[in-house]
């Protein structure tokens, strides 16, 4: 009997760690993604009356109210994300770059530029179980990849996207936070609008003010408060239900939406921008996936959020049905006095939440468009090393606050943000249901009709809802439009400049027979060290290089051009992310390396980069050794070629490598080509600089072999000495200038917009964490 036992406890203890991590997963997620949504009672019968539908107060425009806000509840958070979208995830990444980066890895439809074929052999790049160019729409997909302007314009729609994204930023914290003080008013009856709009402004500067701690604790913290939320509500509005009105459940019939829009008309449709306040925060479902799984979101909603917030709408319902006088303060009013004070607290902190998680989803898409090329560059601080994606964004952070800041004061009621809040959710919406139409041809390969009915009809139920939203522009729905105008501008900008000082690096890019025609010694001095050259070009030699040897005829002895590239896959394992290869024949000593991150990886200051990358090129020196036919002799056709460098292996290592205990040490051990007072001058430097002192100070050494062959030995001597005597980068100091017979508005792009936000945005040596000491720049005009 206990031998019987054993097995099956043993196959019982992994389902029942699944679950545990399912539930727990499931509990976080209070604390991130549902802040927003299940603070939307707090507004959204306030804001559906207080236009022309204030005029038809009675029973029955209640019910049609009810009515439209529970299927529109029903059929876009829980149908289209819960059920559909959530399944179109980008290696458990979500958002709208997430869909963008699997249709660019499913169909060439990216405009990266620095894209090789080694690329699609991450094991990321593919969803599982699909492979690529598959399907039976092999039309649409060569019409889209051979058209650029296609293209052009789906990075576009993308970023339309990502600029109402970073509007929910300032507007959520806005309207959030203001409907929950307003909830003073109901007891303090002398407070005026102007207190409750410097309380709520002083809240939102804490809040804003705290974001530098990070968000690591976040979800343990918030996720109580949400559930409390949760649970309040629906039992207040159960209350409700059954106190003031037991026949709403009447409403639920779609029945009451025919009638609704038979006696409001017009003015109905109009209260639809209102209504659709109801599913905001659906989108942050999908694009905070990364950080829980698809089956706890569904969870979570399904069990708690949904019955909740389906019950607090039924029951603030049934509570105006009774009361009309009550409009405008519906929420709080319905609510029973002894428990008035606790829920307002309960109400404050749950808004807070949900505006705090916006901020971090800010963060987030902020950084995949940095990471795709489509954003000047930030500092991103990552503020826990344990929990991958948290990030913190200085610059962003402050943006934020001023306009959600002025937006509160400008506008000071939650009816005109919500107008404006409307217009860049629904915005969001239908793009995601735009890419997802795409992603079901593409990435899910079933046939193109499925795509049009998703399109079609989750489309229309959008573009109604925007239409409606799009009449009161004139009433703060400007707002997302001219802050998504700006934020796009800005991408596009960026975009656009970025791309065409790349293609003038392509251009110029100095020929390989140039190269080997100057001899092992390139005709200048080979002076101890490692000279890593940055560039953008994944093959060839860039301009940079001879314009630094025309001026300064002396280089290391070993030279490395470095390529640091992002990927359009959320991560790349770190076993897939080194590419090595060679130039010229091996007595040059000239070596690329490509190092590619994710859109999602996290590029920190304190990795061993250093000894990695010498590490990565010695692993490939004997790679290379044992592949006679390349080690043979040197085919400038092969000169693109490279290899995947596994730095995670230890086995077959060609160096060891000895920790050094200090700088003392490191100094005194260490063969240095570098005088003594240069020495001296670095050891102070890194003694004030604390991010230098924390590298790994290591010392390499050659096995002692017999069997290795002379020049393999002698090749990675050369590179161990090299490392020894130290370690310099090379970065280009651009300036991008229009060509003189470049048409008038390329000028102000180039000449005006994108030199501004080159000047004023970080330096690639601080976003690549290169330490000063060793940084050469060099500077090249580039007319494009």
């Amino acid at each position: 009997m206990d031998a019987e036992a054993g097995p099956a406890g043993a196959e019982q203890l992994p389902w029942r760690q699944h679950y545990r991590n399912l539930l727990l997963l499931a509990y976080q997620s209070f604390g991130v993604v549902y802040g927003d949504l299940s603070t939307s009672p707090l507004y959204v019968y306030k804001s559906t009356f207080s236009g022309r539908l204030s005029q038809y107060q009675d029973e029955q425009t209640v019910f049609g109210v009810l009515s439209l806000i529970f299927w529109t509840f029903t059929l876009v958070p829980l149908l289209k994300y819960v059920i559909i979208v959530l399944s179109a995830d980008d290696n458990g990444e979500g958002g709208p770059f997430a869909l963008y980066s699997l249709l660019c890895r499913h169909a060439k439809l990216s405009l990266l530029p620095n894209q090789q074929a080694a690329d699609e052999e991450l094991s990321t790049y593919y969803r599982d179980g699909f492979a690529a160019h598959q399907g039976s729409s092999v039309w649409l997909r060569k019409f889209l990849e051979k058209h650029k302007k296609v293209k052009t314009g789906l990075l576009l729609v993308v970023l339309c996207g990502a600029s109402m994204v970073i509007g929910d930023g300032v507007l959520t914290p806005a309207i959030s936070v203001l409907s929950s003080m307003s909830g003073l008013q109901v007891r303090a009856t002398g407070l005026q609008e102007r207190s409750v709009v410097i309380l709520s402004c002083i809240v939102l500067v804490g809040l804003f003010s705290l974001q530098h701690r990070g968000t690591q604790k976040v979800a343990f913290m918030f996720a109580p408060i949400v559930i409390i939320w949760l649970l309040c509500i629906g039992g207040i509005g159960l209350y409700n239900i059954v106190h003031w009105n037991p026949q709403i459940y009447q409403a639920l019939s779609p029945y009451y939406i025919i009638k609704f829009f038979r006696t409001t008309g017009t003015d109905g449709w109009i209260a639809l921008g209102g209504i659709l306040l109801s599913m905001t925060g659906s989108e942050a479902m999908f694009a905070d996936l990364g950080h829980f799984t698809s089956a706890s979101v569904r969870l979570a909603f399904i069990t708690i959020i949904y019955p909740c917030l389906t019950l607090q709408y039924m029951g603030q319902a049934a509570f105006l049905s009774k009361n009309m006088f009550h409009m405008r303060t519906s929420f709080y009013d319905s609510i029973p006095g002894p428990v008035f004070w606790p829920v307002f607290v309960v109400a404050t902190l749950a808004a807070v939440v949900g505006s705090q998680a916006v901020i971090s989803a800010t963060f987030s898409i902020v950084k995949q468009c940095h990471a795709l090329g489509c954003f000047p560059r930030v500092k991103i601080v990552h503020t826990s090393r344990w929990i991958y994606g948290q990030i913190y964004i200085p610059e962003i952070n402050w943006i934020l606050m001023v306009l959600c800041v002025g937006v509160t004061v400008a506008f000071g009621d939650t009816t005109l943000i919500g107008n404006a809040y409307g217009v860049a959710c629904m915005t969001v919406m239908l793009v995601t249901t735009f890419l997802m139409s795409l992603i079901v041809i593409f990435v899910w390969q079933k046939n193109i009709i499925f795509a049009l009915l998703f399109l079609l009809f989750f489309g229309t139920i959008e573009a109604v809802y925007l239409s409606s939203s799009l009449m009161k522009v004139h009433q703060g729905g400007w707002v997302p439009l001219v802050l998504g105008f700006i934020f796009m501008s800005v991408m596009s900008t960026w975009h656009y400049g970025s791309r065409k000082k790349y293609l003038f690096d392509l251009q110029n890019k100095v020929s390989m027979r140039s190269i080997l025609s100057l001899g092992p010694n390139l005709g200048i001095v080979r002076v101890p060290g490692i000279g890593l050259i940055y560039t953008e070009l994944v093959t060839g030699v860039p301009a940079i290089f001879t314009h630094f040897v025309t001026n300064l005829p002396a280089f290391h002895e070993v030279l490395v051009f470095l390529c640091v590239k992002s990927v359009p896959v959320p991560y790349v394992p770190p076993d897939e992310r080194y590419l090595v290869g060679r130039i010229g024949p091996r007595a040059y000593r000239m070596y690329r390396c490509i190092v590619r991150y994710g859109y999602k990886d996290v590029q920190r200051d304190d990795e061993n980069f250093e000894n990695m990358l010498v590490m990565s090129i010695a692993k490939f020196i004997m790679m290379e050794a044992e592949d006679v036919s390349s080690s043979a002799s040197y085919d400038i056709a092969n000169e693109g070629r490279m290899a995947v460098i596994r730095t995670t292996e230890d086995a077959g290592t060609p160096l060891g490598m000895r920790d050094l205990s200090g700088l003392a040490e490191s100094i005194s051990t260490t063969r240095s080509s570098k005088s003594e007072s240069l020495r001296s001058l670095q050891s102070s430097y890194e003694q004030e600089s604390p991010s230098v002192g924390r590298r790994r100070r290591v010392r390499f050494e050659l096995p002692n072999e017999d069997t290795m062959d002379q020049q393999v030995k002698d090749e990675l001597l050369a590179l161990v000495e090299a490392k020894h005597a130290g370690v310099a980068y090379i970065m280009g100091h651009s300036y991008i200038k229009a060509r003189r017979s470049s048409s008038y508005v390329k000028k102000i792009v180039i000449d005006v917009c994108y030199s501004f936000l080159r000047k004023n945005c970080r330096g690639p040596s601080v976003s690549l964490h290169i330490p000063h000491i060793s940084l050469i720049e060099v500077g090249m005009i580039y007319y494009v």
